[in-house]
């Protein structure tokens, strides 16, 4: 693939690992049953990030054992759409504070509007 950014996985882990330390304390405190994974490939093209669980807005009394929501950042995806490392930072930022606000009940739409 001409013109994308080469970038190992494990440098790909730190940035999101780098994003996820830039979300407030309060915040993370509040995440619960939510495991967070970097994929190399999407299942659909265009596709950075998916969050695929209960959203915790819409949990009550019901909800115990069961499996943790899942977030996939999506390596090869993002290195795609980037023209540089710094653009890769940014989006990787982006993409993982997006699918953590769909654990915490925010839907699209009002990403949009925040600009995420």
């Amino acid at each position: 693939m001409v013109g994308v950014i080469d970038m190992s996985r494990d440098a790909f882990e730190n940035l999101v690992a780098e994003a996820l330390d830039t979300i407030p304390p309060e915040l993370t405190a509040l995440m619960r049953n939510v495991v967070i994974v970097v994929e190399d490939d999407a299942p659909e093209p265009g596709l950075l990030g998916l969050y695929q669980g209960v959203p915790l807005t819409e949990r009550g009394d019901w909800y115990a054992g069961v499996l943790p929501d899942h977030i996939s950042i999506y390596r090869n995806e993002t290195l795609q759409i980037c023209d540089s490392p710094e653009d890769v930072v940014e989006e990787v930022r982006i993409t993982v504070v997006h699918e953590i606000a769909h654990h915490f009940g925010i839907d699209d739409d009002r990403l949009h509007q925040l600009g995420y």
